[in-house]
């Protein structure tokens, strides 16, 4: 077995941790007790490229519970940690990840991760998907799908399948209901602020916060800074949205007008170049930049770099950048998804749905294999409601249901 981690003896620490996000996954918990008894992936082999830390670590013990052979590995080079990946790896799990990997050790623990021959994977990112299309193709012999897990991997998706160029079945989890509702707003709204928070010990309120992007990840970062007593500005390039901003009660601009006023930047765009050497040519002294985007592109860390005379840790996870008039710039995470790389990323109870439709949909590759296209498919609405009905379940909140006459007037009889 291929095992590259920080610290075995870790493990303990990590198996608490996992402990006690299972306490608060209900619909997870009953999707492994079934897996349990069905091991609807016995004899099959799962890779999976995500942000390893607790929850995810369940959502990989049910995939084993259900009989899958599962190899493991992050997603980005700092919301790995390290004692997860550690009782992963002591569990039987062939884990390669360890918090802060070079971009080399990074791309050869995606290549360990592949090199177990997957047939479904899953992906947060796009970078797995991108190499079995790619320097991996070796690897993609038995593949008959993946999911995707966020709206950066999604883009890249799209991009792929408009091109022509996508030879292999893919789940868009990321926009099932369960997901994208509730992880997106909910999970990256309140796990952004708490570890922008957590990190910098300042005071939210009263602050201007510009929050650019004003997606499912937007709203919820604005409507906690909102609740926070911050005066939020939203940026957009989405007119549609950039409305519903504003009717949502936020000041709405362009970044160039923003970037003068802000105290607290926070990028959740997917795209790169959102904050510029413009932008920091004008920003106020001591404001913090922080981006909750999937990839470290959204804040140009090179400008900041290159205008800096100095550049030094305030703290952890926090850079400071001296601007030749003395201006102190602050950079949180490295630019890099400030919710895991300087927090725990995602509460338990909301990857609890998020998670249980990515096992549910490599439930569904398995089933379904040989008689679906080389697409991107949407989560099937079935498995969106069963989790939607197990959530409320676990969290003891019943429904109505449509009368047979009620249906037949809706034409659903």
């Amino acid at each position: 077995m291929q095992m590259q981690i920080k610290d075995i003896t870790l493990a303990p620490s990590g198996r608490d941790k996992i402990a006690w996000v299972k306490s608060y996954m209900p619909v997870l918990n009953r999707i492994n007790d079934e897996f349990s008894r069905t091991k609807p992936f016995a004899g099959k082999k799962i890779s999976m490229s995500i942000h390893l830390e607790a929850k995810t670590a369940y959502l990989a013990y049910t995939l084993a519970a259900g009989g899958a052979e599962v190899a493991i590995t992050g997603c980005n080079p700092l919301s790995t940690q390290d004692d997860v990946a550690a009782a992963l790896a002591a569990d039987g799990f062939e884990v390669n990840a360890w918090r802060g990997v070079s971009d080399a050790e990074y791309s050869e623990h995606l290549r360990r991760t592949l090199s177990i021959c997957p047939d479904v994977f899953i992906d947060d990112g796009g970078d797995l998907t991108e190499l079995i299309h790619g320097d991996c193709r070796g690897f993609a012999k038995n593949i008959i799908g993946g999911g995707e897990e966020t709206t950066t991997g999604i883009h890249r998706l799209f991009a792929r399948q408009a091109a022509g160029k996508l030879d292999y079945t893919m789940i868009d989890v990321n926009d099932a209901d369960c997901k994208h509702l509730f992880d997106n707003r909910y999970g990256t709204g309140q796990s952004t602020l708490d570890g922008i928070m957590n990190t910098t010990n300042l005071v939210i309120a009263g602050k201007t916060a510009v929050v650019a992007g004003y997606g499912w990840c937007g709203k919820g970062v604005a409507m906690r800074l909102k609740g926070l007593g911050a005066n939020v500005i939203v940026t957009e390039v989405n007119p549609v949205r950039a409305i519903e901003a504003v009717m949502d009660g936020f000041r709405v601009m362009p970044m160039d007008d923003a970037a003068p006023l802000g105290d607290l930047f926070i990028t959740v765009t997917g795209c790169s170049d959102v904050i510029t050497r413009k932008h920091f040519e004008c920003a106020k002294d001591g404001a913090l930049f922080s981006n909750a985007g999937h990839f470290d592109v959204e804040v140009d860390k090179k400008a900041l770099e290159e205008m800096s005379v100095e550049v030094w840790q305030r703290k952890p996870n926090i850079m400071g950048y001296r601007m030749r008039d003395g201006r102190v710039l602050n950079l949180l995470a490295e630019g890099r998804l400030v919710n895991l790389a300087a927090g725990n990323g995602h509460p338990a109870e909301i990857m609890d749905m998020s998670f249980a439709i990515q096992a549910r949909c490599m439930e569904y590759l398995i089933k379904t294999a040989g008689t679906l296209e080389k697409k991107v498919y949407a989560v099937p609405r079935e498995i969106d409601e069963s989790v939607a009905r197990d959530k409320l379940a676990g969290m003891g909140v019943s429904i109505d249901a449509l009368t047979a006459e009620q249906r037949a007037y809706l034409g659903l009889a």
